[in-house]
């Protein structure tokens, strides 16, 4: 393998934060392994239903209590992001949109694209349900965890 393919390889792995690459071309095959720390594997793409460190962070303000548990619910269905890049809603840009506001969505549907070190990393709704709001704008930045969709 060559040493510069290597290297770019090596390289993505610490700037991805993925704990693990295993490559295999022809019979060559490569294991690039991070050893300490143990960090998200971005390999799965749908992320489980927890609230985001945002909200977590927010100063208490007075609500009603009917207006705490509406957020609440909504943070709970939220498909976050997986992964730093950038977000983008279709394929290219004169495609349609993967989903609206509205949208029928099945688990494993295509939600979104999120472009991270020039990889296109197709984000899957976690579960089934209708899409109630899109929180991201188009070829807009996002961060690991930052919301995406609000799945009812």
């Amino acid at each position: 393998m060559d040493l510069r393919k290597l290297k770019k390889l090596i390289d993505l792995v610490e700037e991805s934060g993925i704990s693990e690459l295993e490559l295999t071309e022809g019979e060559e095959s490569v294991r690039i392994s991070r050893q300490g720390q143990v960090v998200q594997q971005p390999q799965q793409y749908t992320i489980p239903q927890q609230p985001t460190l945002a909200v977590q962070n927010q100063a208490p303000t007075p609500t009603t209590s009917a207006n705490t548990e509406e957020e609440a619910q909504e943070i709970e269905h939220a498909l976050t992001s997986p992964m730093v890049g950038t977000f983008y809603r279709s394929s290219s840009p004169e495609a349609d949109p993967y989903v609206e506001v509205g949208s029928s969505v099945k688990k494993g549907d295509t939600l979104c694209i999120i472009e991270a070190m020039k990889l296109l990393n197709e984000i899957e709704a976690d579960r089934d349900g209708i899409v109630k709001k899109i929180m991201v704008e188009n070829a807009q930045p996002v961060e690991f965890g930052e919301p995406l969709f609000i799945i009812e």
